[in-house]
């Protein structure tokens, strides 16, 4: 058995640093307030389903040597193609709305005195240093950091609001009433991640094969079993922070980030204390942070190696131009829909859940094919959780687009 090895982790919690963020404090905080308990099932039925696809990300890289996008490219340049149509559709808009929550959190924490527009601006530039000066070594340091203190803060916040609320769990609670079609898919959209993360994660495994040359396989898998459970735990723990004390209370969210904002960290200080402010602020504060930073990496990373692979080396754009353009248009965007938060994490959401099946389909046929070693192709258990995936992938799509 593997013991842990703190050496031997990375790029899984680089996963949890651009999972752990709108699909937890918005949208988990979110299903908890409305349905208490009830969409545990949800929560917990997509982790599992999209488990494998995840996965494989790392699997092939470390069996490899190379990303998921040269295995694309090996399925055929049509799929390299669509990947990246498919990324510039959506990464402004992601990045938009990651961005646009982090500034609303900052707004409330580190005061008002400034504008979200100019909030937003310093934290893309604090991002932007951060990769270029920093580079992979760093982010990878630093997110560790991020998710353990995130990872404690939560926990905290959840045993206090047992405490201050003093609930217990009935069946009741777990059958949620009426659920409105379009958040469950938007909830699953990005729970606990859009799939096109699991290319993300081949890249910055390569990246920490470079730094540490004793990450193998099995680390890899083990490190990203590590980012995955912590992701799936924390989930857990936000809804559970929205049932325990927003659920019933009678209060709606505002769609502008500013005031979810305050709203959020106002209603958990009003149930739990003043005093819990520092453990919430933090929280959400680095849950939001460490998503933003790291999707202004992966993005750029990915759209480098995208460009190379269908235009060769001499016509690629690389890693800093791409962050630039990322910069620059979620900045845009920004200016453009600034009071439309709930707008912008919906359309990035249901983006994200109906494009899900190419991502799962696509993994799944590279992992199972020749481009493979044999001995790292997936066992009996995961193609058969694979064809369950997909198949729940593709069901949900139908029928959320079935009662448009």
């Amino acid at each position: 058995m593997m013991g842990f090895n703190l050496k031997k982790i990375g790029p899984g919690l680089l996963f949890a640093g651009a999972a752990i963020g709108v699909s937890h404090l918005v949208q988990s905080t979110r299903a908890g307030a409305d349905f208490g308990f009830g969409l545990i099932w949800a929560l917990l039925l997509v982790n599992i389903f999209k488990y494998p696809f995840f996965q494989y990300g790392p699997r092939y890289a470390m069996a490899t040597g190379e990303t998921l996008l040269d295995g694309y490219n090996k399925l055929g340049k049509g799929v390299l193609i669509l990947y990246f149509i498919l990324t510039c559709a959506t990464m402004f808009t992601i990045q938009t709305a990651v961005t646009i929550v982090t500034a609303g959190l900052a707004s409330s924490i580190f005061g008002n005195f400034i504008s979200i527009e100019v909030w937003t601006i310093i934290i893309l530039i604090i991002c932007f240093l951060i990769l270029i000066i920093g580079k992979y070594s760093f982010l990878d340091k630093l997110m560790t950091c991020i998710v353990i203190t995130l990872t404690i803060s939560t926990i905290l916040a959840v045993c206090f609001a047992l405490n201050a609320t003093q609930q217990s769990i009935s069946l009741k609670q777990l059958a949620p009433n009426a659920i409105e079609f379009g958040f469950l898919i938007a909830f699953m959209g990005w729970m606990p991640a859009p799939l096109d993360i699991s290319i993300w994660h081949s890249l910055w495994a390569l990246e920490k094969k470079k730094t540490e040359t004793t990450f193998s396989v099995k680390s890899s898998l083990f490190d990203f079993n590590v980012g995955y459970l912590a992701t799936t735990i924390l989930g857990l723990g936000f809804l559970a922070l929205g049932a325990l004390v927003m659920f019933q209370s009678g209060a709606n969210f505002s769609e502008k980030a500013g005031e979810f904002s305050d709203q959020l960290i106002s209603m958990y200080t009003l149930s739990l204390g003043d005093w819990s402010y520092i453990i919430i602020g933090i929280a959400a504060f680095t849950t939001m942070f460490s998503t933003t930073l790291t999707t202004l990496d992966a993005s750029p990373r990915a759209m480098e190696k995208t460009t190379s692979l269908l235009f060769g080396k001499r016509s690629q754009l690389d890693y800093l131009v791409w962050i630039i353009i990322l910069t620059i248009g979620t900045i845009l965007i920004f200016f453009f829909l600034k009071s439309e938060m709930g707008l912008l994490i919906k359309v990035a959401t249901v983006l994200s859940f109906l494009t899900a099946p190419f991502y799962a389909i696509i993994n799944y046929r590279l992992i199972s094919s020749k481009h493979t070693p044999k001995e790292w192709r997936p066992s009996l258990k995961l193609h058969t959780l694979s064809w369950l995936g997909i198949s729940f992938l593709i069901g949900f799509g139908i029928w959320y687009l079935s009662i448009l």
